[in-house]
């Protein structure tokens, strides 16, 4: 039956409509590492962008405030930016993976979906053992970056096993050969490949990438977009 041509405009407004509105969304928040900034995740952005995503990149202070207010503050615009998400998810790098496990520990979001972590300093780092406590670390790393050291002042010792679908990715290749003296065995420059796992993850990949550069490297991007649409790499 043909349809009367006085309905069209209302049917292609309605069609416009779904398209733009989607009853499904599914949104992937970025988070950037330490003494980083957004940028440092664009490659990973447009390629998620493609797959058709909505992508919030978050670019926050990494430098000025301490993890958990750091937390508040990242879970504050993931809540204002997000609004009519069904599910969403996460690609962290370094300590932003520890923010998602601090927010989901401690105000969790309900409507979380699947979580890739990017070499997450998930036991720490020895590293920041070694040289937390001076001042070149503590002006460019500032109060978060002493949190992330294996001792009893990490910040990773009362978050406990991740509760929600989690795959980690890390790398072992390092750049910086002075960290890899501190750190014991295989390494990114930053993390030990063991320090990076953690209790209750439901992936594991080890990729030929260094910490600094694992968020642009062409395998982590593809198994990034794999864990995202099947729950595995």
């Amino acid at each position: 039956m043909a349809i009367k041509s006085r309905y069209l405009p209302i049917l292609f407004i309605l069609l416009i409509s779904a398209q733009a509105y989607p009853m499904c969304r599914e949104h992937v928040v970025m988070l950037h590492g330490l003494a980083r900034t957004s940028g440092s995740m664009e490659a990973l952005e447009e390629s998620l962008s493609r797959e058709g995503y909505e992508v919030l990149n978050v670019d926050y202070s990494s430098r000025k405030l301490n993890i958990p207010e750091i937390a508040g503050a990242v879970r504050e615009e993931i809540i204002s930016k997000t609004r009519g998400a069904e599910k969403i998810h996460f690609v962290a790098h370094s300590m932003g993976a520890i923010i998602v496990r601090y927010i989901q520990k401690y105000d969790p979001l309900p409507n979380i979906g699947r979580v890739v972590m990017l070499s997450p300093p998930n036991h720490g780092s020895e590293v920041v053992d070694f040289l937390g406590n001076t001042w070149p670390f503590k002006f460019v790393n500032g109060p978060a970056g002493r949190q992330l050291g294996t001792d009893e002042k990490g910040i990773f010792r009362g978050l406990g096993r991740v509760d929600f679908e989690t795959g980690v990715i890390t790398g072992d290749r390092s750049i910086n050969w002075i960290n890899s003296l501190i750190i014991p065995g295989k390494d990114d420059g930053k993390v030990s490949v063991e320090s990076s796992k953690v209790e209750g993850m439901k992936d594991f990949l080890v990729v030929h990438a260094s910490h600094t550069f694992i968020m642009n490297d062409k395998t982590a991007i593809t198994k990034c977009i794999s864990f995202l649409k099947t729950g595995h790499f």
